[in-house]
């Protein structure tokens, strides 16, 4: 192993990098302030911390760490190079790693093996890699032939034997975990130090009151590494993190569960967190996930709302019939999208959900249609879009692999706004055509109106809603990203491109930046402006609290054909091919007894 990492010092220097990924034009995707948090990064330093503080290296050697997300923060590598070697000893950590990132994670690594320093990876490829595929992919295959060390599975009270074999010069090359989750009750919790959290717009923190998730969607990863089992932190835990937060004036947090509606728990972490607010005057807000069937629950949106949920993110995905089954997704139920939707709206909580396009029976035609029905049908706040991709730990990517099926392999497009394999029913053209058009057709000026308008009538004021819905459509019509990679002020380093792109020339590159840069701030102005006069219109309206339209109307179940969204469903059904079967009880995915043919 590498001297560095067995040099006995009175410093260990750990460096843990979030790292972002490369644009079309081969930059880094950068923002002076970020939009969402790294939950990876506050798990793996709040480790890292622990054995600093248990001294795991021993009384004489101080261990330190510096968190880093590439995503709001510049990676100088010859820094951190010469700050490990001056300590004696450490090793660079590439935290999260997303499919999308591996590519920007390889290239800094290999500048920081050619330095000598030990380089750990970690995150999502490479946990969803071991788990599905036999055989490495070229990506992890690269990494560890170039000496670094692959970390799969979750690190929970495995720190500090990775720190002491890394330092004794004895680490292994591969750590897999996968089959062996720890429990969660008790364990370490997220936290990262202000200056990094302050990097992040509205300087949210994150944490996971849970991991795991019980549904079998195919195009998901979660499952396949963090398992379907249920594993939950404590009310304690919980109110541990906040308690810690609030002493560095952190009040916001994305609360990172998959589905925290499946959190066995969650009533006994609400409930905390509503005495945290309301007895002991504690104030905070946090972003949730959630699925389509959470206001099944007794009191669970009444409750988060009053816990301080301020944000919730639902996962729509389609309205598709044979989409979601085929995707494994049966839990989604599309009669009850509007209810749900409407109770969120009803306690005060701003409705988001994502949107897949590219299922095998989506076409161009489809896609405009059905979003069309959600405009008129949904009352959400804000719709996001995905292209389906088949994410490297998902069932969809191990049967395209199993089966030879052609993938983009270039891992960097896996960012699930790329195209990255063929569609029965779209060319690549014509896809990418349709998931452009969504976003202008959900954000036109328009169902901007109707958006706020909806707002309104449940008691917020359109003004409030500019903001979000900027953003949102912003990001990718302004910066050509998604909402979800977005930021404030975007950074473009001259010298950090991607191998294989040029290094342009300052005399070229910064007369076109700040061109660019002017350019896009005047569009983000235009935008912001052209979504403000409509709110203010609205606001001035004295019959603005009177407003109504199908989607904000409570529906009556029994009189639900008026709904485009149920007769595309029952449309969809007639078309099935009619099999007289016998009907057996099972159990569905949710723990629902449901009727199903045998």
């Amino acid at each position: 192993m590498d001297n560095i990492g067995r040099v006995v010092g009175r410093r260990f220097r750990i460096i843990l990098i979030k790292p972002s990924h490369y644009d079309d034009d081969g930059y880094v995707i950068q923002w002076h302030r970020s939009m969402i948090p790294s939950n990876s990064l506050a798990s793996v330093h709040a480790l890292v911390t622990e054995c600093a503080e248990a001294q795991v290296l021993g009384p004489d050697i101080e261990i330190s760490a510096v968190p880093l997300d590439e995503t709001n923060t510049v990676v100088d590598v010859s820094k951190i190079i010469r700050e490990i070697e001056s300590a004696g000893a450490g090793f660079v950590g590439l935290v999260g790693v997303q499919s999308n990132q591996f590519p920007r994670a390889l290239d800094l690594a290999t500048r920081f093996r050619a330095a000598g320093l030990p380089v750990v990876i970690g995150g999502f490829h490479v946990s969803g890699c071991l788990s599905m595929l036999p055989d490495a992919d070229a990506m992890t295959r690269r990494a560890t032939e170039m000496g670094c060390i692959l970390f799969a599975g979750e690190a929970e009270d495995r720190m500090a034997g990775l720190i002491k074999e890394i330092h004794a010069g004895t680490p292994q090359p591969v750590y897999n975990y996968l089959a062996d989750l720890p429990d969660m009750a008790g364990s370490t919790v997220p936290m990262l130090p202000r200056e990094t959290v302050v990097r992040v717009l509205g300087k949210y923190s994150s944490f996971d009151a849970g991991r795991g998730c019980p549904f079998q969607c195919s195009f998901c990863t979660i499952i396949n590494v963090q398992g379907r089992k249920s594993r939950r932190r404590t009310a304690d835990d919980v109110e541990h993190i906040i308690r810690e937060n609030a002493k560095q004036n952190i009040r916001r947090f994305f609360i990172t569960d998959d589905n925290f509606a499946r959190n066995r728990d969650w009533e006994e972490i609400i409930d905390r967190m509503i005495h945290l607010r309301e007895v002991e005057g504690f104030k905070f807000k946090f972003i949730l996930q959630v699925d389509t069937l959470c206001h099944k629950i007794p009191n669970f949106i009444e409750k988060c709302a009053r816990a301080g949920c301020n944000w919730v993110f639902i996962g729509l995905e389609n309205i598709n019939p044979d989409a979601l089954s085929g995707a494994k997704k049966r839990q989604n139920r599309i009669w009850e999208y509007r209810d749900m939707i409407q109770g969120w709206k009803r306690a005060g909580v701003m409705a988001f959900a994502g949107y897949i396009l590219g299922f095998p029976g989506d076409t161009a035609d489809g896609i405009r249609r059905d979003i069309d029905i959600i405009k008129r049908e949904l009352p959400l706040d804000m719709l996001e879009f995905f292209i389906l991709t088949p994410l490297p730990g998902s069932e969809d990517h191990k049967k395209l692999h199993d089966r030879g099926v052609w993938m983009d392999p270039d891992l960097n497009k896996y960012d699930v706004v790329h195209v990255t394999t063929g569609h029965d029913r779209m060319s690549k053209a014509e896809w990418e055509a349709a998931y452009d058009d969504a976003w202008h057709r959900y954000y036109e000026d328009g169902h901007i109106e109707t958006i706020m308008r909806r707002a309104v009538a449940f008691g917020r004021p359109a003004r409030k809603m500019v903001f979000p819905l900027v953003w949102f459509y912003g990001s990718h019509t302004i910066e050509g990203v998604h909402a979800l990679e977005g930021g404030v002020l975007r950074r473009k380093i001259r010298t950090q491109r991607r191998p294989g792109f040029p290094i342009e020339s300052p005399l070229t590159f910064y007369p076109r930046r700040g061109w660019e840069f002017f350019g896009r701030l005047a569009r983000w102005a235009g935008l912001y402006r052209r979504y403000a006069r409509i709110a203010k219109r609205i606001d001035r309206d004295p019959a603005r609290h009177g407003y109504s339209d199908l989607a904000i109307t409570p529906i009556q179940h029994e009189s639900g054909d008026n709904l485009a969204m149920l007769k595309t469903y029952e449309e969809t059904l007639d078309k099935r091919p009619k099999v007289r079967k016998a009907a057996t009880t099972a159990v569905a995915d949710d723990g629902e007894p449901v009727r199903r043919a045998s």
